[in-house]
């Protein structure tokens, strides 16, 4: 194996740069657009990110999550506050979120500040969510150790049972979204010969201005 993946290597072939005067005037008009070529290039879950957070002795934790909201303000997603990753983001305040688009080779590293979306936003994508995910969160105690499987499916059928006669399942209280508040977002695009393009908007913290770097790869 060791020989095997010394020798694992991918011809980064893209023949179309990426510079300064390519990008969009802001980054997540940038991301947005990378997005939708993604979902047009049939990747698959192009909405997928590596979320990464650390606790408080800076040991890091990452996972894949699913952004689910993007706009000026920031990306977003959903998961359960109790979960070793909301523990986290409380106690640091802090994340950062990688957009792996091998099959074009591209990625999107975004980093920030984090907030807790508001209750409406939180009202609003749970509605949009199948009911078998709303019983899902009710059921699963994010993080927590079980015995075995039967006691996950227990409690989606104790869930299922809880809901059976309503309409709509209400969102739990231990359950909604977070954002990453970007102050930097690095859009990178794969070239020969491990010569590749990295091209960062940076947030000044004092002036509050977008800026746009380029990085050695």
């Amino acid at each position: 194996m060791a020989e095997q993946l010394a020798t694992m290597r991918v011809d980064y072939a893209r023949t179309d740069e990426l510079d300064v005067g390519d990008l969009a005037a802001t980054w997540h008009e940038q991301l947005a657009a990378w997005l939708d070529e993604a979902i047009t290039d049939g990747v698959a879950e192009p909405n997928a990110m590596v979320l990464a957070t650390t606790d408080e002795d800076a040991k890091p934790t990452s996972r894949t999550v699913l952004c689910k909201g993007l706009d000026a303000r920031g990306i977003v997603f959903y998961t359960n506050y109790t979960s070793v990753k909301s523990h986290q983001l409380r106690a640091t305040r802090y994340a950062s979120a990688t957009f792996p688009w091998y099959a074009q080779h591209r990625q999107v590293h975004v980093r920030g500040n984090v907030e807790l979306v508001t209750p409406a936003e939180n009202a609003a994508y749970w509605a949009s969510r199948p009911r078998g995910s709303q019983l899902g969160a009710w059921a699963s105690a994010q993080s927590s150790e079980v015995r075995d499987r039967r006691v996950l499916d227990d409690a989606l059928e104790a869930a299922t049972q809880r809901f059976a006669g309503e309409e709509k399942v209400p969102p739990p209280p231990h359950w909604g979204g977070w954002r990453i508040l970007p102050e930097q977002v690095e859009f990178w695009q794969g070239r020969r010969n491990r010569m590749h393009d990295r091209l960062r908007y940076e947030l000044d913290a004092h002036s509050r201005i977008w800026r746009i770097r380029r990085l050695a790869p």
